[in-house]
């Protein structure tokens, strides 16, 4: 499964010159982590999190004061996306695969990856988009892989998926038969498995 087919697009994106209080609308609206920062052709700038919004933006308690000496003067918070944003971003394109994607969320610790066609935002993949490949029923995962290998034609392939994982069996299959089969396999949404039966072993039941 590659971006392109887990991705939202279009993308609710944000000029650099919108005010900080307008993408903390936009998040909250619409219930993102993650808001892609665009110029008027799409190319994408940076992007601004719910942490860059928050930082040195909301004032201690006041109360907290009253018998101590005020805070020394800090600077006032910018008060455009250009000052906030991350501008060191973590990109994928539309042919990245799903274990690709996943593997950049756990280890750089990302809530949403762009997807980008050169440097122009084309869509963007959040956990959520990733786990729902692992979180498909079994039984739509075995009627997609049967579908998909019916449409390659070469063969008749019996399958069968249990956790994901895909048990494929074809009597007389020989080797570029069982490689083509367990790539196309491999390629659906929510297969994190594929394995070939030897008919030899295991002969089909009568």
């Amino acid at each position: 499964m590659r971006a392109r087919g887990l991705m939202t697009s279009p993308v609710v994106t944000v000029g650099p010159d919108a005010l900080v209080k307008e993408a903390a609308q936009l998040l909250v609206t619409h219930g993102f982590a993650v808001l892609p920062v665009v110029d008027a052709d799409d190319r994408l700038l940076g992007v601004v999190t719910e942490a860059d919004l928050l930082r040195n933006r909301l004032l201690p308690d006041p109360r907290e004061l009253i018998h101590d000496r005020p805070p020394e003067p800090t600077s006032p918070a910018p008060p455009d996306v250009a000052g906030v944003m991350t501008t060191e971003v973590v990109t994928a394109t539309p042919d990245t695969h799903a274990a690709e994607l996943g593997g950049l969320m756990v280890d750089r610790h990302l809530r949403a990856v762009p997807v980008v066609d050169g440097d122009r935002l084309v869509g963007i993949v959040s956990r959520a988009d990733v786990l729902r490949t692992i979180a498909r029923d079994d039984d739509a995962i075995a009627r997609d892989v049967t579908a998909h290998l019916s449409a390659a034609g070469r063969r008749r392939w019996d399958v069968a998926v249990t956790d994901g994982v895909v048990t494929l069996s074809s009597e007389g299959a020989d080797e570029t038969d069982q490689h083509i089969a367990t790539v196309v396999a491999g390629c659906t949404p929510g297969v994190v498995g594929v394995r070939i039966r030897d008919e030899a072993t295991h002969p089909a039941r009568p």
